[in-house]
């Protein structure tokens, strides 16, 4: 398969989501390679988060042909489900205000346990704990910075801290495709190089990185949504990031379209 470490090639052609309000996006094409960092980019409603839901096999694409480390979609949504992972897309992956970091931590571990050999007392905790350490050091999430460490609810974690544990949770599945949702968003101009600084160190560590914002960095492949979307290499100037208010739609959309 076209993947190298846990990085995910991609390639679409004219791929398209239509839902019961008429078309998220559609005309989008792109080609990355494994390990790419790719923003996608585009006006307020465009289609953005329903070109996320896409990509990792959780909205079925209407038209155009992609394929996600090498399997074609629509027709293998369920395994390109299983080798991507999504960060902070609202209505889909979101963190609970009330839990703490430890006990968000703690439920992905027991998630990324099944299927795998079951461990008794201390070699399990010591197999939890490397799972969530090494996710803490990729998102570059220092318990020690929280106010109150891992016990820190996330409704008292800033907006970076935030992004950063939705991306821990993410890659503790070992994801070959990492989306992650408004990574901008209300974020200051020093804070937006931090968070994609973030999602670049991801990259380089052999994991396709896809993200909406309202900026992207020289060195990121940049996709446009839209009527007629195609790749732009040309990243558009800062502007601190705007919520994509096609929100409501790309739910109605991802419950019309089904998850396999």
């Amino acid at each position: 398969m076209e993947t190298t470490r846990q990085g995910a090639a991609v390639n679409a052609r004219g791929i398209g989501v239509k839902g019961p309000r008429g078309w998220a996006f559609r005309g989008v094409d792109l080609t990355a390679e494994p390990g790419a960092l790719i923003a996608v980019r585009g006006p307020s409603g465009s289609g953005r988060t329903c070109l996320l839901l896409a990509l990792t096999g959780r909205m079925r694409i209407t038209e155009g042909h992609a394929t996600v480390a090498g399997f074609p979609l629509p027709k293998r949504m369920g395994t390109v489900r299983g080798r991507t992972a999504l960060a902070h897309v609202p209505g889909v992956a979101d963190l609970e205000p009330a839990l703490t970091v430890a006990e968000h931590l703690q439920e992905q571990a027991l998630l990324g346990r099944r299927g795998a050999p079951f461990l008794w007392g201390s070699r399990r905790r010591e197999a939890t704990r490397a799972v969530v350490n090494a996710a803490l050091a990729a998102a570059g999430l220092d318990p020690d910075t929280l106010p109150k460490g891992l016990r820190t609810c996330v409704r008292d974690l800033e907006r970076l801290e935030a992004l950063r544990l939705s991306v821990a949770l993410a890659v503790m599945h070992q994801p070959y495709l990492l989306a992650v949702d408004d990574l901008d968003l209300k974020l200051s101009a020093e804070e937006r190089a931090t968070a994609w600084q973030l999602l670049r160190d991801v990259a380089l560590a052999g994991t396709t990185v896809v993200a909406v914002a309202s900026d992207a960095p020289a060195d990121a492949l940049v996709v446009t949504t839209g009527t007629t979307a195609t790749t732009d290499t040309t990243p558009t100037p800062a502007t601190g990031g705007t919520h994509d208010t096609h929100e409501e739609e790309a739910a109605h959309a991802f419950a019309e379209t089904g998850r396999a």
